[in-house]
């Protein structure tokens, strides 16, 4: 019997160590000071100019690079002085850059903008950089910047054409009008809990329609939307959230995951899952640990059915699949009986994560044409009484066994004692897809031993059957 315990609520583990801040800089109409005129300093005074700047270079031999970029800058203005710096020229500069050949006078010169107050980067010499410019993936006003801090700049231009072959050029137009919008949002819509929902519809609709233009007719949509629920009553939605590795939770998943007011999750979701959570997110842990401390499955039915009717968007995560020996159907009675609307989005199940990993087939066309689910353990954490040892006893069949740790010798010794042949193939897999996975492989005979001998922790999931030959 497993002992009592209560839900907790937890917060994320928060940000792993950055080499660098991501930050982002207003320069409209703010003056840049750029020494130097190669051509390394002619992109980078267009890209000051891009972002809105008043950029003035100095340079007494300006690059032929240099002397076309005025005429190139797509914002702002650069304009090109044919003299060496001298520190008053840096008077009101809101950023620098040190492109200049000399190592005493780049020391210098950075040494003076920051006297002024302007932000420093230098050209090739990180080390007397403030700030440093990444690749750039450019939707604007949607911009994403990547930084490899100075490691592989290549790296990171690849990164940047990995992620720009994914964003349609069409969010350029949905995130102006976003910008645009947002005055007149907050007269139609006051509350906020109203307006984080208009975003989210507001978003799924970009998504879906990226490549054309938003219209005043997609603003009155979407509030019409809010604003038609007089009362909102909450939702419920279970969601899979696989069997460990988190990039394999799926896109709805993750949409639901940032769309959630509160989640409560299980002890085998991974950590870094949690993290897709926007931050206002309540996060409670109602986890079980079989054969030790658990939330009682009706105090989870009744804290779901509690926070749904109070009007909160409630996400149920799940480990692997939730309908998959995850008590789902008490958790839909539950949502139903109360009339809260609940949805479920499916996950990767730990078995097919498992057989994803071996790169083993779960089914065979000649030996393998049956695939069963079953659990290890009853409501006592008990082998179950009602097993059908006559299926279990079919070696060709691929037999997929949920969370076994405590029964398995049983199970094992009666499916060969029922006629499974004891050389029949099978594994077990402790933490299926996580980076501390491990595998046990041996027969029907010597599994049970080799996995108790296993001191490795975490959920195990066994698979036998001639498809894990």
């Amino acid at each position: 019997m497993s002992l009592p315990r209560n839900p907790v609520e937890t917060r994320p583990s928060g940000l792993a160590p950055l080499a660098v801040l991501p930050v982002f800089i207003k320069l409209e109409g703010r003056r840049a000071v750029i020494a130097g005129g190669g051509p390394g300093a002619a992109w980078k005074a267009k890209l000051l100019a891009a972002a809105g700047a008043e950029v003035v270079v100095f340079a007494p031999d300006p690059s032929e690079e240099m002397r076309q970029a005025p005429a190139e800058a797509s914002a702002g203005s650069i304009a090109i002085v044919e003299r060496a710096w001298a520190p008053a020229d840096l008077a009101g500069a809101a950023f620098a850059i040190a492109g200049l050949d000399d190592e005493a006078d780049c020391a210098a010169f950075v040494g003076a903008a920051r006297a002024a107050g302007a932000i420093v980067n230098a050209i090739d010499r990180p080390q007397l950089c403030d700030v440093q410019f990444g690749a750039i993936v450019n939707r604007s006003p949607l911009v994403l910047g990547i930084s490899t801090d100075g490691a592989a700049p290549a790296f990171a231009q690849t990164v940047r054409s990995s992620i720009e072959a994914l964003l349609p050029a069409g969010f350029a137009r949905w995130v102006a009008a976003a910008k645009s919008w947002r005055g007149r949002l907050s007269e139609a819509l006051p509350a906020a809990s109203d307006r984080r929902r208009f975003w989210q519809l507001f978003s799924d609709r970009a998504a879906a329609e990226a490549e054309r233009a938003p219209t005043d007719r997609d603003f009155d949509e979407l509030a019409g939307c809010i604003e038609g629920v007089a009362e909102r009553r909450g939702s419920v939605t279970l969601v899979g959230a696989g069997p460990g590795d988190p990039e394999l939770l799926t896109l709805k998943a993750l949409r639901a995951l940032r769309s959630a007011d509160v989640i409560l999750y299980d002890d085998l979701v991974a950590p870094e899952i949690l993290g897709y959570a926007r931050r206002e997110a309540r996060l409670v842990q109602v986890g079980k640990k079989g054969h030790g401390p658990s939330v009682r499955q009706a105090d989870i039915n009744a804290l779901t059915v509690e926070l749904a009717v109070r009007g909160e968007r409630v996400v149920r995560l799940k480990g692997g699949d939730p309908l998959i020996f995850a008590r789902a159907s008490e958790e839909i009675d539950a949502c139903t009986a109360a009339g809260v609307a609940v949805t479920v989005i499916p996950g990767i199940s730990s078995v097919q994560g498992a057989a994803a990993r071996l790169g083993a087939s779960l089914t065979r066309r000649c030996t393998a044409r049956r695939l069963q689910f079953i659990t290890g353990h009853d409501q006592h954490g008990d082998l179950p009484s009602d097993l059908n040892w006559a299926a279990l006893a079919d070696p060709d069949a691929t037999t997929a066994v949920y969370m076994p740790k405590r029964t398995l010798p049983e199970l094992l010794d009666t499916a060969i004692a029922h006629g499974l042949p004891p050389d029949t193939p099978a594994l077990a897999l402790f933490n299926a897809t996580r980076s501390d996975e491990h595998i046990e492989r041996g027969t029907a005979a010597s599994l049970a031993r080799q996995a108790g001998a296993c001191a490795v922790e975490g959920p195990m999931l066994v698979l036998m059957g001639h498809a894990m030959e």
